[in-house]
């Protein structure tokens, strides 16, 4: 069941990029608050405590959270993991109400990531010391969240031109082996409008142009407004970001607030298919 009039708030805590006159951090790193159905919702964490530094400069509290939703195990987007765990700490100290928000993530984004040099580049904190501070809920499928937001689970990867080479990067399963790294924990969120979805992404690694087929197919719904967070194009093929193009231009979008990890030459050359727009701390959109 839908909302007949469904609204959503998203506020940017932090992303690559600032905005002139509006005085918050940036890092390279993604955080939305997203505001829907009278629940809050922390999508992602970005890289450091920024997050919660921008929350605080702009008077959010960040203690009544409902939902803490992780895109995937990335340091970039699950970093402020731990300083945020400290923050709702030392209120609970001090006295101050937190609730214990529920978390959603696909499994395998607890699951050490090593890419050498560096020993691991996912989340530190295991799954199960996660659950101190939240009520942890892994699933490869399908969850809604609100009425109108469902997060979209693992995403099915069917576009071959976005299918990435997994290089250097490792992941150490459950049972200790050790497989290439192809991200498979990588989601996004779908939010559903009278006028068609808003699909919100971190990193993009299943590719966007699958991210939207399973939002439209889990959502019933093949109309798409919006698209906001990292596209991971960072210095793609150009057939790539050509076939990219063409299908975001095929879906008519009013916009496109492509950040994060979609580099300026991806963006200009997006900006000859559809509307992209401009996005950095600071910013709060609403549908």
């Amino acid at each position: 069941m839908c909302f007949v009039n469904p609204h959503l708030s998203l506020t940017v805590l932090v992303d690559n990029n600032t905005l002139t006159d509006r005085y918050f951090g940036g890092e390279p790193g993604l955080s939305f608050l997203i505001e829907t159905d009278g629940k809050k919702i922390l999508f992602d964490t970005g890289y450091s405590e920024m997050f919660l530094q921008n929350a605080e400069k702009m008077e959010i509290s960040l203690l009544d959270l409902d939902v803490v939703v992780l895109s995937h195990g990335h340091l970039d987007h699950s970093g402020g993991l731990f300083p945020l765990i400290r923050h709702m700490t030392r209120s609970i100290i001090e006295g101050i109400p937190v609730k214990k928000p529920l978390l959603v993530a696909h499994p395998w984004c607890f699951y050490s990531r090593p890419k050498l040099p560096v020993p691991d580049i996912g989340i530190i904190l295991s799954e199960q010391e996660m659950s101190r501070f939240f009520e942890v809920a892994t699933t490869t499928i399908p969850r809604r969240l609100t009425n109108n937001l469902v997060f979209l689970g693992e995403i099915k990867r069917t576009f071959k031109f976005e299918q990435a080479d997994p290089g250097m990067r490792k992941i150490i399963m459950a049972d200790g082996s050790v497989k290439a790294d192809r991200i498979m924990d990588d989601s996004a969120l779908a939010f559903q409008t009278n006028e068609g979805l808003v699909i919100i992404t971190g990193c993009s690694h299943a590719g966007i142009c699958n991210i939207v087929e399973q939002a439209q197919l889990v959502c019933g719904e093949h109309r798409v407004i919006d698209i906001i967070g990292g596209l991971h194009l960072l210095t793609p093929s150009p057939s790539r970001l050509k076939k990219t193009g063409e299908y975001l231009q095929h879906l008519q979008l009013q916009s496109l607030h492509a950040c994060h990890c979609t580099s300026l030459s991806s963006k200009i050359a997006l900006a000859g298919y559809c509307p992209v727009q401009e996005v950095g701390t600071g910013m709060k959109l609403e549908w």
